[in-house]
């Protein structure tokens, strides 16, 4: 398919951190999905969970799971606005990368114990796992991304760590967009995890269909489920509602990115990055409505207290683990140990600490707390 001129073309990538030859049979943006497909952060998404601890359920997303619906949403919206798919759907796969265990709950007890060290954020986390914490390749550390890749995996950062990271970073400092593929894949991830956290809800019974119909973008889909197929099981009758919602965001997504598009009329990615807001974007009332949405599940799924009795012991397990290995190092596994490089320095030591446990998957988590603090458990 050929590429809008505005398209991240990957004969006119800004290039690699080190240089390579280039790619045989495949673009530079296929070579980085592939990377990130075959890395070990992406293998370990599996067991890290969204909403539900991973051992609640095997029918519960997960953040690979996540992440190949954000990909696939990527991929179509991409193709229908002539935009560079290997590149959306790459950055799809490696948003989550440095993502903790327990997803957000994690996230926030992990920021709270780096407070006094710069602090955690996933997000900054999932670059520093393909600039540095791969360890695979002869030649370089990390996955040696193009900069468009890396470039669409941080979706935001303040001014001083802007400033620390050097291209990718650019454009904070400067207030600028990212390519048009990086706000695509940015989109896509909130309609992946709207909609499948809705699905999760229902079925883990946190959430029911009457209190659903009090937001109307699900209300609007759901009448109309119900007026076309008056007999379905639950099953089908969510199913079936929430495909039509992602259906309904899809297409406003794409109709009204596109007029964004004709009326700004950028003749290249750079004018692209010139603009003052982004150009992928809903209408201003699938907005409010996909916003609508977002609070509801906040106060009925996230703050339901099931939820927050299952983060709160998840949040105790992280605390507990970060203040145990920074207070001993030699708790540490062996090649952990070896990171630290015998370094009596505290933020070294503290941000180490941090990418040990920001690899765990959940189960992983839960059982090296057990080893650490059961005095049963001897290995």
């Amino acid at each position: 398919m050929r590429l809008a001129p505005y398209a991240a073309d990957p004969e006119r990538s800004r290039g690699r951190r080190h240089a390579e030859p280039a790619p045989h049979h495949r673009s530079e943006y296929q070579r980085d999905r592939d990377r990130i497909i075959h890395s070990s952060a992406f293998r370990r998404l599996e067991y890290k969970t969204q909403v539900f601890v991973n051992h609640e359920g095997d029918l519960f997303r997960t953040r690979l799971t996540h992440s190949l619906e954000v990909a696939q949403i990527a991929r179509s919206v991409a193709r229908t606005l002539a935009l560079n798919e290997d590149l959306a759907e790459a950055i799809s796969l490696a948003h989550d990368l440095g993502h903790t265990p327990f997803g957000h709950a994690g996230q926030d007890a992990l920021h709270a114990c780096m407070r006094a060290h710069g602090g955690f954020e996933h997000n900054a986390q999932s670059l520093r796992v393909v600039d540095e914490l791969e360890d695979k390749y002869a030649q370089f550390r990390g996955l040696n991304l193009t900069f468009e890749t890396r470039e669409g995996i941080l979706k935001h950062a303040s001014a001083r760590r802007a400033r620390e990271l050097g291209d990718v970073g650019e454009r904070f400092l400067k207030r600028r967009q990212p390519g048009l593929e990086a706000q695509l894949a940015n989109v896509a991830d909130e309609i992946a995890y709207n909609n499948h956290d809705i699905d999760d809800g229902l079925r883990a019974g946190l959430l029911s269909i009457a209190q659903l119909r009090a937001v109307p973008l699900f209300a609007r889909h759901h009448d109309e489920v119900l007026a076309t197929y008056p007999k379905l099981s639950p099953k089908q009758e969510r199913h079936e509602t929430i495909r039509r919602i992602i259906g309904t965001l899809v297409a406003d997504l794409c109709e009204t990115s596109q007029r964004n598009l004709d009326r700004a009329r950028p003749k290249s990615i750079d004018d692209v990055r010139a603009e003052k807001e982004p150009l992928i974007t809903y209408s201003a009332r699938i907005r409010e409505e996909s916003l609508s949405l977002k609070r509801f599940l906040l106060e009925h799924l996230y703050r339901h207290h099931r939820v927050h009795r299952m983060m709160t012991k998840a949040q105790r397990v992280v605390t507990e683990l970060f203040d145990a290995l920074l207070a001993d190092v030699r708790l540490l596994p062996p090649e952990w140990q070896a990171a630290l490089g015998g370094s009596r320095d505290e933020l070294h030591r503290a941000r180490v600490v941090a990418d040990y446990i920001a690899g765990m998957t959940d189960r992983y988590a839960i059982d090296e707390h057990e080893r650490l603090f059961d005095p049963r458990r001897l290995r």
